[in-house]
């Protein structure tokens, strides 16, 4: 039984671009495929994928962290999604490497350890992708020191 249902509505404008409105006030986000298939008007499907896989991580971290009270801000996350072709010479997700980085030095943080351990298993979106498409996190403090 589902707790909620999200919904977005698609519309085709030209070719291989569609604008995604998310029913709520503000403009729809344009979306299309690359060159050659697409113009590049706007971010692609895979694209789309990693900004939700990327969002859901950062905010996931960061109400991991303000449970403790925990001031991390401001958070930066870069996604990076390998595309390639699977066994059967189809187009696919092979894997994403995520890399969030703390806004402050990890020494100004407390609980920082029970944090990085389970701040991932309450991702919506990376753990129902990650089945299918195995995702890496990394995550940095400000000084660039590797903390996972």
């Amino acid at each position: 039984m589902s707790e909620s249902t999200q919904s977005v509505c698609l519309t085709q404008v030209q070719d291989y671009q569609f604008d995604v409105g998310f029913g709520t006030p503000g403009p729809a986000l344009r979306a299309d495929e690359p060159p050659p298939l697409g113009q590049g008007g706007g971010p692609s499907p895979v694209q789309l994928l990693a900004a939700a896989v990327g969002n859901c991580l950062s905010a996931s971290l960061l109400f991991a962290l303000r449970k403790f009270k925990q001031a991390p801000e401001p958070l930066s996350c870069s996604v990076h999604a390998d595309v390639g072709r699977n066994a059967e010479g189809r187009m696919r997700v092979l894997a994403m490497t995520v890399r969030l980085t703390l806004g402050v030095p990890a020494a100004r943080l407390e609980h920082l350890e029970r944090v990085l351990a389970t701040f991932e298993a309450y991702c919506t979106v990376t753990q129902s992708v990650s089945p299918a498409i195995p995702v890496t996190v990394e995550v940095l403090d400000a000084l660039g020191a590797h903390l996972k």
